[in-house]
């Protein structure tokens, strides 16, 4: 079932706009890193061409609309390789073949 599971998330691959100074982007990464599977996580802060690529995103589409009504940045932000969008790391995981957060991974995220 795990390599099942591995096989999955080896061919489906999704990327992760986020930056580590946002709470909510250190959460992901910490069940990632816990979980060990890979995706491309891009670090909108670390350069300015990490950033516009998330920008265009942000400025296009629709799906962020809500976000900036509430002056949100809109991340992390999970894209699919199928080109869907989310913000709801549950949404994101079923992606890849991933669980859902469990009850006993919470002790590993942080609180705002």
């Amino acid at each position: 079932m795990q390599e099942m599971m591995k096989e999955k998330e080896e061919r489906h691959k999704m990327k992760v706009y986020g930056s580590k100074i946002c709470v909510d982007c250190r959460n992901y990464l910490a069940i990632q890193k816990a979980r060990g599977f890979d995706c491309d996580f891009i670090e909108i802060t670390e350069d300015t061409g990490k950033l516009k690529e998330f920008l265009r995103l942000r400025d296009t589409d629709p799906v962020f609309d809500p976000v900036k009504e509430h002056s949100g940045i809109g991340i992390p932000c999970f894209v699919n390789e199928d080109g869907r969008r989310t913000f709801d790391i549950n949404e994101a995981l079923s992606w890849i073949g991933q669980e859902p957060v469990k009850d006993s991974e919470m002790k590993l995220l942080e609180q705002d």
